[in-house]
């Protein structure tokens, strides 16, 4: 028999940490924000020392982006020694007056040239077709319009990248602060949403970089020319802020089924209601697929399909939870 002294021990529902005072959480909270600020400052730190690296990994999808020309305009491709300087499309004019021959594709060598006692640049055509930038060949330059511009790149990507390396370590101190108040079964719960949720995160940014990226900054140079802009080059920091906010956004958006299933645990949602509001959530994949992606239907469609065949598995996995739940009942009712 238990001594009647002894205190109450908490059964595994409401197990949890040591009880504190209100300046010890305090205390706990300061040193999570302490781990958590050096840990982004030694990640941005080693990001910057290894830019160059991260911007050759975030500039893949733009090198692996079909770049293309309507229409029957020239593209010339100008260089200078082994530097090339652009690829410009000629008007028809332009093409009359340089006559640079029948090619489409043409390379243009600038060279120095001494007229009489003075030294002057002139250009001649190039025949090698290696120097020649073809359909398959052309891809967009990104660059840099202000002293500052190379800062800002280097800002951008210490930022972005020491965010995605300190993420691990910063989400483990939160869950250590939060996980002691939190009975057994809550925790259990949470560990598996973690779990998955963090695999649909890095599900969503492969996608979005492997597959989706490529076909929106095709998508976006085509709409640039149809517009009559020239697409040919970008500048880096909107390249940048722009490749790693679609990255981040199509990682929150494969968060859906996490988000629908745990409202069902936590009883706001169920089966029935999930299914009936199938036509809602077309229309908000829609919308997420325009406010995440670029403005034009092909990658927001690319996107929205994504998003409703996680809907529909969420969907299927409430019925399944349903269905257990009401075998388990009849189990417990027969015995």
């Amino acid at each position: 028999m238990a001594d009647e002294h002894e205190p109450d021990r908490p059964d595994s529902e409401s197990e949890g940490g040591p009880v504190k005072s209100f300046l010890e959480h305090l205390e706990d909270l300061r040193w999570v924000l302490v781990k958590s600020v050096v840990a982004l400052g030694i990640a941005m730190l080693l990001c910057l020392i290894a830019g160059n690296y991260v911007v050759q990994v975030l500039k893949w999808p733009l090198e692996r982006a079909k770049i293309s020309f309507p229409g029957t305009n020239q593209i010339v491709t100008v260089s200078y020694g082994t530097n090339r300087l652009g690829v410009v499309k000629l008007e028809p004019e332009q093409q009359r007056a340089l006559d640079l021959g029948s090619n489409r594709f043409v390379a243009v060598q600038i060279e120095p040239l001494l007229l009489g006692t003075n030294r002057v640049l002139g250009w001649r055509v190039n025949p090698d077709p290696a120097a020649t930038v073809d359909s398959e060949k052309l891809t967009i330059d990104l660059i840099n319009l202000s002293p500052a511009g190379g800062f800002l790149v280097a800002f951008q990507v210490a930022l972005y990248g020491g965010a995605v390396l300190a993420a691990p370590f910063i989400f483990y101190f939160v869950i250590s602060f939060i996980f002691p108040a939190l009975k057994m079964r809550e925790q259990k719960h949470i560990s598996r949403a973690i779990f998955f949720g963090g695999g649909l995160f890095f599900s969503g940014v492969a996608f979005c970089y492997f597959i989706l990226m490529p076909v929106a900054l095709s998508a976006s140079q085509m709409y640039s020319n149809w517009l009559g802009f020239g697409a040919m080059q970008w500048k880096a920091e909107d390249y940048i802020s722009f490749v790693c906010k679609f990255l981040l956004g199509m990682g929150l958006g494969f968060e859906l089924p996490v988000v629908l299933l745990t409202l069902v645990k936590l009883g706001v949602l169920s089966y029935t209601s999930l299914r009936k509001m199938w036509r809602y959530m077309i229309v908000i994949v829609l919308v997420l697929g325009g406010l995440l992606t670029t403005p034009e239907v092909v990658t927001q469609v690319m996107m929205a399909g994504p998003l409703y065949l996680l809907y529909e598995i969420s969907v299927w996995i409430a019925w399944y939870w349903e269905w257990r739940d009401r075998r388990r009942a009849a189990q417990t009712n027969a015995t």
